[in-house]
């Protein structure tokens, strides 16, 4: 299967040949990661706090 052309890099495009391009391109991704799964987790905490409190005022209620 080949590329096709229209999604080729432009002549002169820049890459991450240097060590410390990569370096910081791989810190930037680490960083990025690690922000997604702190959000996961406030996300689920606080799916969690809500259902806690649902079925507490439920379970109050009745």
């Amino acid at each position: 299967m080949t590329k096709p052309s229209h999604d080729a890099p432009s002549e002169g495009a820049q890459t991450a040949d240097t060590p410390e391009d990569k370096a910081d391109l791989a810190s930037a991704a680490r960083k990025s990661a690690s922000k997604g799964v702190w959000m996961g987790t406030a996300v689920g905490i606080g799916s969690a706090a809500i259902v806690a409190a649902l079925l507490y005022a439920n379970k109050k209620r009745g």
